[in-house]
């Protein structure tokens, strides 16, 4: 006679209890025994219910609480993502209308707020407010600690105010954002599957590494092995805008999917749990 483990995982009271099940020599040599299993899970659940019910008042308020909380972020998880990418998108286009408007704190606030996630090069950002959309290089290129100095230019009334996120990360951003709306509007039961590893990798993640990884690498070689290349390859706006609606879809077909699945057995659990009203 021994205990080994539960193999099947029952959310308990507490995270750090572990349940053990007594099982015979014999039910160990039958391990796909439908009766048996159901027996152990059963006992299992028990023992749990009896756990919470011997736990004191608080913390069992508690534990219920928190379940009503994931409860509700998986119903919604829709929502509450797109909400998310809705704001990060949001505010690197508020920066550029914050200083627009004389709001020079707010603004630099926002350009901070991003600076780690984006290089923010100006001649890689889209801009507003000015005389052109995009100001792209168009005399000598610049050495990567030139390049690295345009980045706290945010812009001027005459020529505008770039956004605080480059091109490609905007329409990355953007194209997530677009999918999440779409697939939230998709009624459950009839929502697309995973989109396929090789599409996402041929169609998606291959054109942006192509066109900002050849950029760098160019660039790269063009200042460290002087004579290899007249001047390094600078890819075009329509380009990066491309490559990252492909890669923003891609991200949101893998994704959301993947998250559908996820949040729908945490439903499940829970419903078979409490009852609530999914």
């Amino acid at each position: 006679m021994y205990f080994r483990s539960l193999g099947r995982e029952v959310a308990p009271s507490h995270s750090r209890d572990r349940l053990w099940v007594r099982m015979d020599p014999e039910q160990e040599q039958q391990p796909d025994d439908e009766e048996l299993t159901e027996q152990i899970l059963k006992e299992a659940e028990r023992r749990v219910q009896q756990r919470e019910q011997d736990a004191p008042p608080g913390n069992t308020d508690a534990i219920v609480r928190a379940n009503k909380a994931v409860f509700w972020m998986s119903r919604h998880w829709v929502g509450w993502l797109n909400a998310i990418v809705f704001l990060y998108t949001g505010g690197a286009i508020l920066a550029p209308a914050l200083a627009y408007l004389g709001l020079p704190r707010l603004a630099s606030a926002l350009y901070a707020f991003y600076s780690p996630f984006c290089h923010q090069y100006p001649f890689r950002s889209w801009f507003v407010f000015g005389e052109r959309l995009v100001y792209p290089l168009r005399e000598a290129p610049l050495s990567l600690a030139a390049m690295s100095a345009t980045h706290s230019f945010i812009g001027n009334a005459e020529v505008g105010f770039k956004m605080a996120l480059c091109q490609r990360d905007i329409a990355i951003y953007g194209a997530m954002l677009g999918g999440g709306i779409v697939y939230g509007l998709i009624p459950q039961g009839k929502r697309p599957k995973t989109l396929p590893l090789w599409i996402f990798f041929v169609f998606a993640f291959v054109p942006m590494l192509i066109d900002g990884g050849v950029q760098w690498l160019a660039y790269a070689v063009w200042q460290f092995v002087p004579g290899v290349m007249p001047e390094p390859f600078e890819t075009i706006p329509a380009m990066r805008a491309l490559t990252g609606l492909l890669f923003g879809l891609g991200i949101a077909g893998v994704g959301y999917p993947e998250l559908d699945k996820y949040f729908t057995e945490t439903l499940e659990m829970l419903h078979a749990r409490y009852g609530w009203k999914r």
